[in-house]
């Protein structure tokens, strides 16, 4: 089968490619870096030539509210125009799981309307949501912290490992198109303030972290549920005392 990584540099498009490779599939890593940009359409019809299934997992380099909403409509409807005129047979996005819970944030905003373009297009569609990755947690603390304070909500959190879910995307983009949302989750169930707080302390930060319920999460105002995945989500294998052991990885943020 031929694919498209969109976003293959980052930190799941690497993993994702290297797992296509080695199930046979023939697989290209597409991103600015490789000549192909989703925004300006540079490159799109020729690395889509042939192709039959194209893996969308890039993300904004830019985090205000208006540039991501504009980053997320704009490549997406470049991608399902290129895909078109190439009659690309399967469109397959990775999402948050509870985007939809959260419209106080602009990022799940923006992701929320990347989901309604994929699926109100005539095209083939999966949709992955997936739980805040483990490779995410610094990043959580640093966006949490003023003057040496972590100020998090005790809202629940199902992590999950970027190896994971670049297995399960490999398995998506080769399946029929679900024509659906499929959620993804890591097998362990944590308080958000008690999980950073054991992130932290494993990489020996001596920044302390304060439960405040009031705390917001990249804008969004959380309750215990809003970040947990529905009851039928896939569960993943991979524990956070095993990530912490055998792969520890900060985030890629190359896209």
């Amino acid at each position: 089968m031929k694919i498209v990584v969109i976003g293959g540099s980052g930190l799941i498009g690497t993993k994702l490619v290297q797992k296509l490779h080695m199930r046979g599939h023939e697989t290209i890593a597409a991103s600015p870096s490789s000549g192909v940009n989703t925004i300006t359409g540079a490159g799109l019809d020729k690395v889509l030539m042939d192709i039959e299934v194209v893996i969308d997992v890039t993300n904004s380099r830019s985090f205000g509210d208006t540039a991501i909403m504009n980053f997320f409509e704009t490549s997406t409807r470049n991608l399902l125009t290129a895909e078109a005129a190439a009659n690309v047979k399967h469109h397959v996005i990775l999402s948050v799981a509870g985007a939809n819970r959260m419209p106080d944030s602009g990022y799940m905003r923006a992701k929320v309307a990347q989901e309604n373009l994929v699926r109100s297009s005539a095209k083939p569609f999966a949709i992955l949501r997936a739980t805040q990755f483990f490779e995410f947690l610094g990043v959580i603390a640093n966006a949490s912290t003023n003057q040496d304070m972590v100020r998090l909500p005790p809202a629940f959190v199902q992590p999950v490992a970027a190896v994971d879910v670049a297995e399960a995307l490999a398995d998506i983009a080769v399946s029929p198109p679900a024509n659906n949302i499929i959620e993804l989750a890591g097998p362990e169930r944590f308080r958000l303030d008690e999980l950073i707080q054991r992130y932290l302390a494993s990489i020996q930060d001596p920044r302390e972290v304060t439960t405040d319920p009031y705390a917001r999460y990249f804008g969004a105002k959380l309750d215990e549920l809003t970040l947990l995945p529905t009851d039928n989500a896939r569960i993943c294998s991979t524990r956070f005392e095993q990530w912490l052991d055998h792969d520890g990885d900060v985030l890629d943020t190359k896209s």
